[in-house]
């Protein structure tokens, strides 16, 4: 037979197993809050037995805990990041558009297309009465809105560009800053594993940086390493965590516009495709890919509305006669605009100075004219239904602002619907995962009355072979005393 001793030993081994569960329950209801935190199990098993020596059995020698497992599900991690990067992307590219459509607020009273329209109908006045110094004067104040509003659309652009430059380097140096981290934490993983640790807690700190990091650039993981337990990371096929050994991401923005050759990884170009960062620097413009980047593209629109509205208006203003000419004051004709883009263009200083330099007559038969001839202002006001030549199209300035702002807000329709998809998506991705990762505290409760239980059942099962062994120990051996 076994000793008394052995089932001492079984009920202490019991005690020891059960704390042990308990303890992890606690550390689950203790995070049952925490971002990222993945619910853990003891996992029991029994103990080597014992052979009986005379007897064809073996008796068991307790239990023990075998070791802390972590309940997460890796492919929900997969399908989570990978549609993390799509989110990062869309909301990049849905931030942009939205600001682009607010700068250019359409329609309303202070957009381009109102000042536009006003313009053109201050030349219908000044055609009805030519000789008006009023009329002129408002014909005058109108050119000046159209080209400050010109200039605020071109100047709020080139300051959206300032700051998502600002932003790419931001989201580069969080890209580094999560791959430093991920690479520590694989270090100090790469410590304790070898030695039979399961370092459970680092795990779930990695996985929250990896899904962070995974909404910045398209992250792809290796399975963990079974021997030290650490991870690689790519981005694009080129390596950015090895181990505990991280590559910098850089991103040149120097030029105005990132070339796609100054993406790099170390030493390493490196295609991105997909993320917030792409996002940000589609937006901010990239060499090579003009119908993906967001605010060079608008700032080509605006300045070949402007210049084309602008040129279309000198020919024929510089075609008719003013004032000056008609009074023979001044052979001089001058244009109503000058300028080289939306940024610069302004009426004629010298218009500015003077209202009789608008032409609003035209040369008649007599080679002559008179101050009550408005054919010219007429002329310049028809240009509104007038097709002009835009690249890659003839239309009107209306027709063809109208088609910017058409398109504008098709693309953040569509930016703003995939945004929203991907929301959807990753909330269903999270919600499995927490259904298997996450704490329930119900659970957590039935699991610690268990776990209570079956202490409290070793517990008795050490006082019952204490006594057993007080009256082996103090009450044998005192027959006839």
């Amino acid at each position: 037979m076994t000793s008394t001793f052995h089932s001492l030993e079984v009920g202490k081994r019991g005690l020891a197993a059960q704390q042990a569960a308990l303890s992890t329950t606690g550390h689950n209801i203790a995070n049952a809050n925490t971002t990222g935190y993945t619910r853990q199990r003891a996992e029991m098993q029994a103990t080597r037995p014992v052979s009986i020596p005379g007897m064809q059995i073996q008796l068991g020698t307790g239990v023990e805990v075998n070791k802390l497992v972590r309940l997460r599900e890796d492919y929900l991690d997969v399908q989570l990041r990978n549609e993390n990067k799509s989110l990062g992307y869309w909301e990049a590219k849905s931030d942009t558009l939205t600001k682009v459509e607010e700068l250019l607020n359409e329609p309303s009273d202070d957009g381009l297309a109102f000042t536009m329209d006003e313009f053109w109908k201050g030349w219908e006045e000044l055609a009805k009465n030519p000789d008006s110094a009023a009329a002129r004067a408002v014909v005058r104040q109108k050119g000046v809105a159209v080209t400050e509003t010109l200039k605020h659309i071109s100047e709020s652009l080139d300051q959206m560009q300032d700051d998502l430059k600002l932003v790419i380097t931001t989201k580069t140096d969080a890209v580094n800053s999560l791959a430093a981290q991920i690479g520590s934490l694989n270090d100090q993983i790469g410590r304790l594993v070898p030695n039979n640790y399961e370092p459970n807690d680092l795990y779930d700190q990695r996985d929250v940086l990896i899904d962070q990091l995974s909404k910045l650039v398209e992250v792809k993981v290796s399975p963990p390493n079974k021997d030290t337990g650490v991870v690689d990371i790519s981005v694009g096929g080129v390596t950015l965590v090895s181990g505990e050994n991280v590559n910098k991401l850089t991103v040149d923005t120097s030029n105005g516009m990132v070339d796609p050759a100054s993406i790099k990884i170390g030493d390493t170009q490196v295609t991105l495709t997909s993320g917030e960062l792409l996002g940000r620097i589609e937006s901010y413009g990239i060499l090579g890919g003009a119908s993906k980047s967001t605010i060079p593209s608008m700032k080509d629109k605006i300045n070949n509305l402007a210049m084309t509205f602008a040129n279309a208006v000198n020919s024929v203003h510089q075609s008719g006669m003013n004032l000056d000419n008609i009074n023979g004051v001044s052979t001089n004709k001058v244009p109503f605009f000058v300028g080289t883009s939306a940024n610069d263009l302004a009426v004629n200083p010298e218009i500015m100075n003077s209202l009789n330099l608008i032409a609003a007559a035209q040369e008649e038969s007599t080679g002559q004219s008179s101050t009550g001839n408005g054919s010219n202002a007429q002329a310049i006001a028809n240009i509104k239904f007038t097709a002009l030549t835009f690249p890659g199209t003839n239309t009107t300035a209306d027709d063809y602002y109208r088609n910017i702002i058409g398109q504008l807000g098709i693309d953040s329709q569509e930016a703003q619907r995939m945004q929203s998809n991907s929301e959807v998506i990753i909330q269903q991705v999270d919600n499995r995962r927490q259904s298997v990762s996450g704490v329930s505290l119900d659970e957590e409760m039935a699991n610690m009355i268990k776990f209570q239980q079956a202490y409290n059942a070793s517990a008795r099962m050490v006082t019952v072979m204490d006594q057993c062994l007080d009256k082996i120990i103090n009450g044998m051996g005192r027959v006839g005393l």
